[in-house]
């Protein structure tokens, strides 16, 4: 037996990425109630977006970087301490500006989950567990996305909208007793048996790759880095599409108020719970049957890639069920996808800048979470005043259907002559200290 404990740790990782999930989805949830109460319109809540997403990619940069030079353990608890704190905060404040700000707070502490935790499953997992862990991670933004939907309404109607936001808040600090009290490297965890230990570190942390002697800057010089940053910027806009204006996608649409809004988006987003878990299982069960890690990893993302370009068939689909089952696989299939290529770091990069390459990859997909809200603010303005909103989001759809198969060209022409073996890292620039 090689113990359990390491499947604990990502038991707490998963967690923490569902509360992630459950406070940024708040104000979507709400947006319906709060535009009202504050006179937003469409453009209006794409600046709180891009507020949140431009916060969200600075935080990534320094995040990862900090995170790197202080460890896991600290740089999580950290970034929990924020958004949690910011979380809170959107129930005190009072207008427009004012919310971007606490959203502003809230997207910089979440911007630190991925780097965490995707660095915490490189320290605690082999290489051909890496990719089912960072599956069952990310399935926690999936549980998030479905308890959002399940609790928040019901607060906001029973006890006003400001309780949904503290509540939600307050679970933060209960992960991070936890947190603090449970997480140690490996190597200094008291309860891991030494079968463990071994079975962990058969594989290092960072795979074959000799420790990092260049500078941060040299990781921009990386084919490796590029090809996880353009991937992420191509593709992560669009789960914060899925995110923040699903909501307001079945409003518009399907005429449905905030007590009947819970059942469908719940439905979408259990099947990323599927996505996630099937999408990690898919590539870890070729690297048990002998594949190279990275053709394992694409030849998964390309499934993914295909599984939403289906949803550029929404204008034709008048049903509702019928449009949440494209919408239930299209999610899903990003979550899969994002299950592979949160890994690709940790395949091609020495532990100790691991959530450095994170966080670079994250800004750029942040980066890209504030260029497409513009877009988005901009069309469904347009097409809502000439009374035809159900062609702004066709057009969008459209958008989404087609980005994952652009970003895997792009990464598979950028990684075309890597052979595959695990954590191959390009030579160093530098011999200066990071």
């Amino acid at each position: 037996m090689n113990g359990k404990y390491r499947w604990m740790i990502c038991g707490l990782l998963f967690a923490a990425t569902t509360i992630n999930y459950v406070d940024r989805q708040v104000l979507s949830l709400l947006k319906p109630l709060l535009e009202q109460k504050f006179g937003w319109s469409e453009k209006d809540y794409s600046y709180l977006v891009i507020v949140f997403q431009a916060c969200y990619a600075i935080g990534f940069l320094s995040c990862g970087k900090v995170i790197d030079k202080i460890g896991t353990r600290l740089g999580y608890a950290f970034c929990m301490l924020v958004w949690s704190l910011a979380s809170i905060g959107h129930a005190v404040v009072g207008g427009t500006i004012s919310f971007g700000v606490v959203r502003g707070l809230l997207g910089f502490g979440e911007s630190g989950n991925f780097p965490s935790a995707l660095k915490a499953v490189s320290e605690w997992f082999p290489a051909k567990e890496r990719s089912l862990a960072v599956g069952v991670v990310t399935a926690g933004t999936s549980i998030g996305a479905i308890m959002a939907p399940a609790t928040v309404p019901w607060l906001a109607l029973t006890y006003g909208w400001q309780a949904a936001f503290i509540i939600t808040g307050l679970s933060g600090f209960i992960w991070l007793a936890v947190w603090l009290r449970v997480y140690r490297p490996p190597e200094e965890t008291r309860g891991l048996s030494a079968d463990e230990l071994h079975y962990i570190r058969q594989s290092p942390a960072g795979g074959e790759v000799p420790a990092f002697k260049g500078r941060w800057i040299d990781l921009l010089k990386m084919k490796e880095t590029w090809a996880f940053a353009v991937g992420k910027f191509m593709t992560d806009p669009i789960w914060f599409f899925i995110l923040f204006w699903l909501p307001s996608y079945f409003a518009d649409r399907y005429h449905l108020d905030l007590q009947r809004l819970g059942f469908p988006l719940m439905v979408v987003y259990c099947s990323t719970s599927v996505g996630s878990v099937g999408g990690g299982w898919i590539s870890s069960f070729l690297i048990g049957r002998g594949w190279k890690v990275a053709s394992a990893r694409r030849l998964t993302m390309l499934i993914m890639a295909l599984l939403v370009v289906p949803l550029s068939l929404s204008a034709q689909v008048d049903s509702m069920w019928l449009m949440v089952a494209l919408l239930s696989v299209a999610a899903g299939a990003h979550q899969g996808w994002s299950a592979n290529i949160y890994s690709i770091p940790a395949d091609y990069f020495p532990k100790e800048m691991i959530a450095s390459v994170q966080g670079i990859g994250g800004m750029a997909g942040s980066v890209g979470g504030i260029l497409f809200p513009v877009g988005i603010g901009i069309v469904l303005d347009h097409y809502r005043h000439i009374n035809s909103i159900t062609t702004g989001y066709y057009l969008l759809f459209i958008v989404c259907s087609s980005a994952y198969v652009l970003a895997w060209c792009v990464i598979q022409l950028l990684l075309r002559k890597q052979s595959g073996k695990v954590a191959v890292a390009a030579p160093m620039m530098d011999t200066h200290p990071v």
